[in-house]
């Protein structure tokens, strides 16, 4: 059986792997089969998969969507209480399901955060891994007030996928939108150690960053695909963003989250730049 995940695909899609093997799991006396599909992993593959791609999952999308385990309707939530099968036909845990909102803060310990990284599901290659993560947690947290799992969700992705080399590296930014007057940006790169600095405008204040961006890197890559999701709800919400660039038949996707778009956005660039002369990259390029 042909599937994806998130049902992603060319034209119209393809069909989703999370909801043929729930479907088998779940109806186990039609179907008489199984898949040996750990389905407590499905939640956390379907957010790597849309970290990395750049499309996000629609809040409405069974099985892994935002909303397929929320009842907002009075009487479906009293009738969940009372007996969950009456509108739910399969655990929101046994697909890596959590609590949408964890009591962690900036105050939290590295233990407390290392055991709900457990109770999702999901397991750091080291203690350098798990120290690096830690100290984007403790500097989410220095931004906003409440941390949710997506969030925890988006660190780990953002830790695994940004291991291109360092060769451009975000030092500081400053961006100004004013109705009067076009966007303007200055930021400061450090280009394998050295800091340089650069200045523009653009139609926008992520625009006249990517052009500030360009004015020192000088890469004449191509721009195919800047996306940007929120991660959770609320105005403080960190922002996820994409950005796909193309030189020379290769294409890479660099990601960027920060609760400030502009610098996510930074971010995702110079990750993307640095995918592209990652020796990695070029030995196994993305075509």
């Amino acid at each position: 059986m042909e599937c994806t995940i998130n049902g992603l695909g060319e034209r119209a899609g393809n069909a989703s792997l999370e909801e043929i093997v729930m479907s088998v799991k779940t109806r186990k006396d039609i179907f008489n089969l199984e898949t040996k599909i750990n389905t407590e992993q499905i939640v956390t593959t379907s957010k790597l998969v849309s970290n990395i791609t750049g499309y996000p999952v629609q809040p409405n999308k069974a099985i892994v969507g935002a909303n397929a385990f929320a009842h907002e309707s009075g009487i479906h939530q009293d009738g969940v209480l009372k007996h969950r099968e009456t509108y739910e036909i399969m655990r929101a845990q046994d697909v890596g399901w959590g609590d949408n909102k964890i009591s962690l803060g900036k105050l939290s310990g590295r233990n407390a955060f290392k055991n709900r990284l457990v109770e999702l599901g999901i397991e750091l290659d080291s203690d350098e891994v798990l120290n690096s993560t830690f100290d984007r947690f403790k500097a989410l947290a220095d931004k906003k007030s409440e941390i949710y799992d997506e969030d925890i969700h988006a660190l780990v992705t953002e830790e695994f996928i940004s291991g291109a080399v360092d060769r451009f590296k975000l030092i500081s930014l400053k961006s100004i939108t004013d109705t009067q007057k076009k966007p303007f940006a200055e930021i400061e790169i450090s280009v394998d150690g050295e800091l340089k600095n650069a200045k523009a405008e653009g139609g926008g204040p992520v625009d006249a960053t990517f052009k500030a961006i360009e004015l020192i890197a000088k890469s004449n890559t191509e721009l195919l695909l800047y996306s940007v999701n929120n991660i959770t709800s609320g105005t403080d919400s960190k922002g996820q963003v994409t950005v796909r660039l193309a030189k020379g038949g290769r294409v890479v996707n660099g990601l960027g989250s920060d609760t400030d778009i502009v610098i996510a956005s930074s971010m995702a660039y110079l990750n993307a730049l640095n995918k592209l002369v990652s020796k990695a990259e070029r030995a196994h390029p993305q075509v």
